[in-house]
């Protein structure tokens, strides 16, 4: 069977005017993924990323770390959902949510949280949002098929970011939309998951590992943003 690695984005720039970029740690994250995966002499046939800023430098980090030179697509289905257009729309219905402007991180987890399952149940309005629920679902399963039956007999490396691979597991694995959420909200920076795959099944073997950041000198290194 063939192999995938499916990996979060390193940290983000949370609170910049741009979060679509990675943090100095965001950046260090993805080349010790390399490395890490240089120790451990794992090398790609090619690598796939979504088309954001974040996904590219994460995807360029690793191949920086690791020394190899594999070919790299970026595909705009493995895109993350778009959470400013999805807090527009709670925001509208539920206005005493907003968080205040220095408030916690966790004050935004919360609300990620609490839109997420209103727009999973169909209740937020529909012209306010970017896609559906169900197009989001459609997408990762369409890009899910693209990599068991274009890249069989690879191993293959696929950067993207967590509620797209929370939504890759729920295909996977069978699951529904509050343990979606659930996982979004758990992925860890430059986190890795792999899988065995061929054009008739995907299996997951292991979730959401950080061995390159679990290490005494890098205790502060595993982030959720």
């Amino acid at each position: 069977m063939s192999e995938l690695y499916l990996v979060r984005h390193g940290q983000a720039s949370f609170g910049a005017q741009n979060y679509d970029k990675l943090s100095k740690l965001g950046h260090q994250q993805s080349v010790w993924l390399g490395e890490y995966f240089k120790q451990r002499q794992i090398k790609f046939d090619h690598v796939l990323s979504g088309t954001l800023v974040r996904h590219q430098e994460t995807a360029k980090g690793i191949l920086n770390g690791l020394e190899n030179k594999a070919p790299l697509t970026e595909l705009a289905q493995l895109n993350e959902f778009n959470f400013d257009h999805l807090a527009k729309a709670y925001l509208s219905l539920h206005p005493e949510a907003r968080p205040d402007e220095n408030a916690p991180r966790a004050d935004f987890y919360r609300l990620l949280k609490k839109a997420m399952l209103a727009w999973s149940d169909g209740s937020l309005p529909a012209d306010l949002l970017e896609e559906s629920w169900e197009d989001f679902r459609r997408r990762i399963a369409w890009a899910l098929k693209h990599v068991s039956e274009q890249f069989h007999e690879k191993r293959l490396l696929v950067v993207s970011s967590g509620g797209a691979i929370a939504m890759f597991m729920s295909l996977v694995l069978e699951f529904g939309a509050k343990q979606v959420i659930n996982l979004n909200l758990q992925i860890k920076n430059t986190a890795f998951s792999q899988f065995y795959f061929n054009p008739k099944n995907v299996r997951l073997s292991n979730f959401n590992n950080v061995p390159h950041l679990e290490l005494a000198n890098r205790e502060d290194a595993i982030t959720y943003s």
